[in-house]
């Protein structure tokens, strides 16, 4: 830590020839900039470094490291984990540098490293063109690409990773670089699943797709008919085209109009269905879970943008999740699902889901250090609660699922679905022989591990 203790001399250090804006602890709106999406989280940093531009973030680098502070890296500060702040350390807050831009003949975008997801669905939508994003519009683009990027059309068009074209990224030396397939391409791979650890990016590319209109479907059923609706989903996903993705989910039944009285604010369970294209064919293609009986629905036409942020999660609320990747989702493993669903704590935000994967997502690069894009299914107990003295209640549920569901687990895990679980959970994530790579590129790019407040690779 610094040896410098007045907060105020700290600021100035930092100040002078810093276009963003410097925050400490007696600003008025310090809490407000410190707030992050889990409730749970609450770290005081000695300093935020609202950066605008990239010679922003290269002074706070360099800053950071002479007065010996521990430096945290804040994009959307989505991360569970609360790896956006550090107790008495210096953030690096990009939430500024912010801004998309769209090539509409090269069907790229290029979107600031503290963009969210919703930044950069606005930017495409009047071009008709999209890439994959997170499944609410809060992520933030920086922290979701670098873990990997799973999303509800991934099945279409490939994880955020894959689409992703070059970076322009900040390292622990205060070099400015620029990684991609032909410039630092081992870096470039390292981006890949392998997070926050080799710098801080502050600008991405990624492809486009044509996506001029998706189809939502939010069928609801009551939770007695768990068993029936997960296997007849279960077998629907199987030979669904790339073009369908979603979920199945239990959650406390919201207050809306098209959701019966019997279900609002009790446990539910829903289908979510994201169709990369028109009703018509949408509905066609949902023909099967149509005729199962729901009891309400929600259908409709509506651009990306549109559909991401149809299921914001709150920010503020306690959080813990986690996750177990499946290789199969055979009779037994459809009960114990069911069952686990029981124990949520309803009525809240949480939500008990279970993602299909295959398509562009198993078809992907093998190269990649994400095993767990092979995996069919994901398990993700998604732990939302206001009490604090649910704590124990919420964290156990979500561990126990993961530990019901483990007969079935491939152990590979999107480390962006989990907090800090322990160094196999951590080498799982990458797996091993990618591990062994990512360490050398750790070591090549930040061999002191200045950027470790992450899930993290050491030198």
């Amino acid at each position: 830590m610094s040896t410098q203790t007045d907060p105020a001399a700290l600021g100035d250090g930092l100040r002078k020839h810093f276009a963003g804006e410097i925050i400490l602890p007696d600003h008025p709106t310090y809490d407000e900039s410190r707030a992050i999406f889990n409730g749970m989280i609450d770290r005081r940093p000695a300093i935020i470094a609202q950066c605008a531009n990239v010679d922003d973030v290269v002074r706070a680098i360099a800053f950071a490291r002479r007065e010996g502070m521990e430096i945290a890296v804040r994009g959307g500060g989505h991360s569970v984990a609360g790896k956006g702040l550090s107790e008495g350390g210096l953030v690096i807050d990009l939430r500024r540098i912010n801004g998309a831009v769209v090539n509409p003949e090269a069907r790229t975008v290029t979107v600031g490293g503290g963009a969210r997801m919703g930044d950069l669905d606005r930017a495409t939508e009047p071009y008709g063109l999209a890439t994959t994003g997170g499944r609410v519009s809060t992520t933030g683009v920086g922290g979701y690409t670098l873990g990997g990027g799973d999303g509800w059309l991934a099945r279409k068009m490939g994880l955020a990773c894959d689409n992703l074209l070059s970076v322009e990224i900040v390292t622990a030396d205060g070099s400015v670089l620029r990684a991609s397939e032909s410039e630092n391409p081992e870096l470039f791979w390292a981006l890949h699943g392998g997070g926050g650890n080799f710098g801080v990016v502050t600008s991405f590319t990624f492809r486009l797709h044509d996506l001029p209109v998706v189809t939502a479907a939010l069928l609801f059923w009551g939770p007695e008919s768990g068993p029936e609706v997960l296997r007849a989903y279960r077998d629907f996903m199987e030979s669904a085209p790339d073009e369908v993705g979603g979920g199945l989910v239990y959650l406390t039944g919201p207050d809306e109009e098209f959701i019966p009285n019997r279900l609002k604010g009790s446990l539910t369970l829903a289908v979510i269905l994201a169709y990369a294209g028109p009703e018509a064919e949408a509905r066609k293609h949902a023909a099967p879970l149509l005729a199962l009986g729901h009891e309400g629905e929600m259908i409709s036409e509506m651009s990306n943008a549109e559909f991401q942020c149809l299921l914001d999660d709150p920010a503020g609320y306690r959080n813990y999740w986690s996750a177990q990747y499946l290789d199969s989702m055979p009779e037994e493993a459809v009960q114990v699902f069911d069952r686990c669903a029981r124990d949520m704590i309803v009525p809240s935000p949480s939500q008990h889901v279970l993602i299909p994967q295959g398509g562009a997502v198993a078809r992907g690069p093998s190269g990649y250090p994400i095993p767990w894009r092979r995996a069919p299914w994901c398990a993700h107990p998604f732990g939302l609660w206001e009490d604090p003295a649910d704590d124990d209640r919420g964290r156990d549920w979500a561990r126990g699922v993961c530990t019901s569901l483990r007969p079935w687990a491939s152990k590979a895990v999107y480390l962006n679905f989990i907090g800090d679980e322990g160094e196999d959970r951590l080498v799982a994530g990458f797996g091993r022989e990618n591990y062994e790579r990512l360490v050398k590129v750790k070591q090549q790019y930040d061999p002191e591990n200045v950027f470790h407040l992450n899930h993290n690779i050491k030198p």
